[in-house]
């Protein structure tokens, strides 16, 4: 889940415990540390179903 928040200028993704106040950079594409957050939380799943 993710959420918008415009009077704080948050976005929150609390799938990975991501949250950044550049919704409006965001907004306009730059979405590099949301990407980043989705990758890292990916790879961390993935490293803790091989070691089992």
């Amino acid at each position: 889940m993710r959420t918008y928040n415009f009077p704080e200028n948050r976005i929150s993704d609390h799938r990975v415990n991501f949250k950044a106040y550049n919704l409006d950079q965001v907004l306009d594409g730059e979405l590099d540390a949301v990407l980043d957050a989705l990758q890292a939380a990916d790879r961390e799943e993935r490293m803790a179903e091989s070691q089992v």
